[in-house]
């Protein structure tokens, strides 16, 4: 093959010489990668037929990704997320041991790197915001059961409207968003409005391709974490609501068996703030970090 001509004639031929003009990237990780991509991407376009039109809707169809695609909103990441390419790539990457569960999950298009430090106890309430009140009460582990001190857990969820503080203008900035530290016990806890389920934009490409499939672009309710410790390979999860009606048709696919809380509902009871009245919510998580590389994503929105 090293002496092939560049020359292609005929469809037969197209393949072969792209991976030919390739082979000689000196990263063999990124030959095998753009190995595998060429070949799935030719045989795709093989398998289906392509015509010129198609393919020319397509790329416009990409294009309109990135046009889309600003500081509040990452384009890119969701359409990602709907072809369930984000989830399919977080359980290949996030086994603990030779389970085939994990307690990771999609990042999604809405972290954002500087929430607020709030203290143990404190609100991610920044500003009005109607819902039931929840206290959680979560604790880090490592796969021995070891309590894990001093992690920084990231916490973001959307409001009772169906939208991220950045989606909104009705929204103080950061509302809903917080940064804790466990104790000496790992623990760590606070208090919010329970999760809504909430629809995904589709006021480009993605909700295009959304019509087109008849699916609709909805989200369970939950709740977003990002765990970091030096030592540990940093944990990104969900948490949601079981009752949620949209919990078996996750737009983005995000929904996994051990992601799936219990929010238990009280009447009567006194809340662990004693400045709460009336019926509450508590949820207990457990969350397990696996000895790794400490690194924090690229965040998809500033």
């Amino acid at each position: 093959m090293a002496d092939m001509p560049l020359v292609i004639d005929g469809p037969d031929r197209v393949t072969d010489v792209v991976l030919h003009a390739m082979s000689q990237a000196p990263n063999p990780r990124l030959r095998q990668i753009m190995d595998s991509l060429v070949h799935h991407l030719h045989g795709f376009a093989r398998d289906v037929k392509l015509t010129e039109q198609e393919w020319e809707v397509g790329i416009e169809w990409v294009t309109g990704l990135g046009k889309q695609t600003t500081d509040t909103h990452n384009e890119t990441i969701l359409a990602s997320d709907i072809l369930g390419l984000s989830t399919l790539v977080v359980l290949l990457n996030n086994r603990l041991g030779n389970s085939t569960e994990t307690g990771a999950a999609l990042l999604g298009p809405f972290w954002r790197m500087h929430s607020p430090e709030t203290a143990n106890g404190g609100s991610l309430i920044r500003s009005p915001t109607p819902g039931a009140l929840v206290f959680v009460q979560a604790k880090v582990i490592d796969p021995s059961g070891k309590p894990l001190a001093g992690v920084e857990v990231d916490v973001w969820q959307a409001s009772s409207v169906g939208m991220y503080e950045n989606q909104d203008p009705g929204q103080a900035d950061m509302n809903l968003r917080g940064k804790f530290h466990t104790d000496a016990e790992g623990r760590f806890w606070f208090q919010s409005i329970k999760p809504a389920g909430y629809p995904i934009p589709i006021d480009g490409p993605v909700g295009r391709l959304l019509a087109a499939q008849r699916r609709h672009n909805f989200r369970p309710a939950h709740f977003h974490f990002l765990l970091y410790q030096e030592g540990f390979k940093t944990l990104v999860t969900q948490i949601f609501v079981a009752d949620d009606p949209k919990i078996d048709s996750d737009v983005v696919f995000g929904v996994t068996e051990p992601l799936i809380g219990n929010f238990v509902l009280h009447q009567g009871e006194p809340a662990p703030d004693p400045a709460v009245t009336g019926d509450w919510y508590s949820l207990d998580a457990t969350f397990v970090m696996e000895p790794g590389e400490a690194k924090l994503p690229h965040p998809p929105i500033q």
